[in-house]
């Protein structure tokens, strides 16, 4: 049943009354942060084993998420739940592992045989609570206190905003990590060589670019009538202009071609030279063909739809399209 026009404006105003309560608890916690955050980057920095992300219900699998982020950007970390902790998983915990452990209350009965297990292994436990007082605050060595007073939306009793500022404060520390650590895009691209990220990360322009009989070129003085039929054998709508010595220095497109027609009755018998864009832009081979597309994009005056790929002697080794990137699975933001 279709809403009223005031139907949806009071849904619209009660869904930016809950971000906004989302809101006023990530201020609460940037305001907040201090000591016991730099010590827990620091505890984290000189664990000597992994660490171990814990938690029950939503906090679990908060702390799932935080533990895929920490691995993928360079801190090995996995996901161990609190109360499967107790009935053997502890096995997976060692001393000098780090133990990241979420739970607003704090005062959950898994905890109560959880961390006198860890106690006596001797790993470093880093508490994400909503208490101080709670259990868990104060049988931790570090303690990341987060505002829990107020949940935004869902009856104030859903785990919502602690929820979004607990998943906040693990990226926090994530990206503290990788700042702290130098950890590079170049390094990132390792753990990542699937999907659309994957290939963001690691596709050049080398491995989607038109090589050989595909790549169209033609010498200066070839007439321009010879130049069409280039770009319509290789169905690539320019080409390329070499000198004697094979090294690219004009493009012509067909634009170029149609626009010459129209004001010179002997347009076809030209040479190139005296009409191609001379000092065409290009790009090398290693450079990533998602970067290949930002500079095709944000090119001045105007977007590029080709790019010509040289060797170092300035020799055409290949040419890259926009379709080609786009074939290869990439896509504008």
């Amino acid at each position: 049943m279709p809403h009223t026009g005031s139907e949806t404006r009071d849904l619209l105003a009660r869904a930016r009354r809950v971000i906004d309560e989302e809101i006023a608890g990530l201020e609460s916690l940037r305001d907040g942060l201090g000591d016991d955050f730099v010590r827990a980057v620091e505890a984290i920095l000189a664990c000597r084993g992994r660490v171990i992300v814990s938690g029950v219900g939503k906090s679990g699998q908060i702390a799932k998420k935080i533990a895929s982020t920490l691995t993928s950007t360079g801190t090995p970390s996995f996901y161990v739940h609190a109360f499967e902790a107790s009935h053997g998983d502890l096995g997976l915990v060692r001393g000098g592992d780090v133990v990241l452990m979420i739970s607003k209350s704090g005062m959950g009965d898994e905890l109560r045989s959880y961390i006198p297990a860890l106690q006596n292994l001797g790993v470093t436990i880093i508490a994400m609570t909503a208490s101080r007082s709670s259990y868990l605050a104060q049988h931790s060595h570090i303690v990341l206190e987060f505002d829990g007073s107020r949940e935004a939306g869902c009856l104030g009793l859903a785990p919502t905003t602690s929820a979004t500022v607990s998943l906040v404060l693990g990226h926090l520390l994530a990206s503290a990590l990788v700042d702290r650590r130098g950890f590079t895009a170049e390094e990132f691209a390792r753990t990542h060589p699937g999907g659309l990220l994957g290939k963001r990360l690691n596709l050049k322009v080398g491995e989607v670019m038109r090589t050989g009989k595909a790549l169209p070129v033609v010498k200066e003085e070839t007439s321009l009538r010879d130049a069409l039929f280039e770009t319509m054998e290789k169905s690539i709508g320019c080409t390329g202009v070499v000198n004697g010595a094979g090294v690219l220095t004009g493009i012509v497109t067909d634009g170029d071609i149609k626009r010459i027609i129209t004001k010179r009755a002997d347009a076809l018998d030209v040479s190139v030279s005296q009409v191609m864009t001379r000092n065409p832009k290009t790009i090398e081979p290693d450079v990533l063909a998602a970067d290949a597309l930002a500079r095709m994009e944000l090119n001045l005056p105007g977007p590029l739809l080709m790019l010509f790929i040289v060797d170092a002697d300035g020799k055409p080794v290949g040419l890259l399209h926009v379709h080609d990137i786009l074939r290869a699975g990439l896509k504008t933001e």
